[in-house]
């Protein structure tokens, strides 16, 4: 399998394209056959233009950098190269909770209150960490993600939960886009103060969270609206029904954690996610059934079951590098970049695929069999 080169990465698949990114997975390798699968997020090139929106990705991003937690997607790398600014992030084998909650559905599945509870306790712990951090100085960096929603929320194959894109979301909101089911979709999750022009605070990112977790539960649509206006004044103006109003076996003190986080006024929620996740592990720890990790990673294993196989398969080929094509090079399959001195060549095609195939066989990358190659002719010629 043939992967383009991208700096120190190599890209071996495109993962989904969004409103200002490219999203692919990708691998860094290193030296002793040192190798680790990550996720580079391109920036797309016209979005690149926009100053404003650059400059205040950059900021935004460099806060995110500096979150180290076991709950919060972890960003590697930030920087340019040619025209892309991209994020290098950790690779999270799994699927995000759109898809999970999807896919229970079409199996005609409820979600599990346990598992929606037990997932949104990981998330106040990923969100306290980030809006608690402070820099070097002690001072607080009052970071706030803005986009808590289903598709930002990670769960892995092996039952771990983070967060996802934690810091791009005010410039994200810069950029304007014609997907505008995308837009809708995000909409439904916004607070009433943010919708205000209020300044978000934590309490922000909370409202967000009761929301997700509302749905997960209730397995109904909290906000929606025909038009954008519609859903705006459903979240500033419309009636919050209780979730026992779907779910009658509801415990009372599940609907009580749901309203407190979906209070439009901020002062009457929760403090902080500390305390919302205090609340749901209390009542996880006297409920009759308390999931582990083990518990979440079967369940999602055995809806995506056939997807699992198919990643394992892709994620476990080699990787030959492919380097981006020379100037005025009509084919990038003809292009050959060696270490050192970076001698580039271009190579007939049917040369190109007989040297690739070599390589793959012996497991070497195309550039060091291409150093044997030169070798033995020195030695022998």
């Amino acid at each position: 399998m043939l992967g383009q080169r991208f700096g120190k990465y190599i890209l071996i698949r495109k993962l989904a394209t969004g409103g200002m990114a490219d999203i692919y997975l990708a691998r860094q390798e290193g030296m002793e056959g040192f190798q680790k699968d990550i996720v580079i997020k391109k920036i797309r090139p016209e979005i690149s233009q926009k100053q404003e929106f650059v400059q205040m990705f950059l900021n935004e991003a460099k806060l995110a950098a500096m979150l180290t937690h076991p709950n919060i997607c972890q960003i590697f790398d930030l920087g340019k190269i040619s025209d892309s600014y991209f994020i290098a992030m950790e690779y999270i084998a799994g699927r995000d909770m759109n898809r999970i909650i999807n896919a229970s559905a079409k199996r005609g599945i409820p979600f599990p209150m346990e598992y929606a509870l037990k997932i949104a306790s990981n998330v106040c712990e990923g969100l306290y960490y980030a809006h608690s951090k402070v820099d070097y100085n002690g001072n607080p960096l009052n970071i706030v993600h803005r986009d808590v929603t289903p598709e930002n929320i990670m769960v892995s194959w092996d039952g771990a939960v983070k967060i996802l894109d934690f810091g791009i979301a005010k410039a994200t909101n810069l950029v304007s886009t014609d997907r505008e089911g995308e837009v809708k979709g995000k909409l439904s999750y916004i607070s009433p103060e943010q919708l205000q022009g209020k300044e978000a605070d934590q309490r922000s990112d909370i409202f967000s969270l009761g929301v997700v977790l509302y749905e997960w539960i209730t397995g109904y649509k909290l906000f929606r609206g025909e038009t954008d206006e519609a859903v705006i004044k459903s979240i500033t103006e419309g009636k919050i029904y209780p979730p026992s109003f779907f779910k009658p076996e509801l415990p009372k003190q599940v609907e009580k954690i749901l309203m407190s986080a979906l209070e439009k006024d901020p002062e009457k929620r929760y403090r902080n996610a500390w305390d919302m996740q205090f609340e749901i592990d209390s009542f996880l720890s006297q409920h009759e059934f308390t999931p582990s990790n083990v518990h979440l990673s079967n369940f999602i294993k055995q809806l995506f079951k056939d997807e699992i196989e198919k990643e394992r398969k892709i994620t476990g080929k080699k990787i030959i590098a492919v380097p981006p094509p020379l100037p005025g090079s009509k084919s990038p399959h003809k292009v050959v970049q060696t270490a050192g001195r970076n001698v580039q060549c271009n190579l007939p095609e049917e040369i190109f695929v007989s040297l690739s195939q070599i390589a793959q066989k012996n497991e070497m990358t195309l550039s060091a069999l291409i150093e044997e190659i030169v070798k033995f002719y020195l030695k022998y010629k």
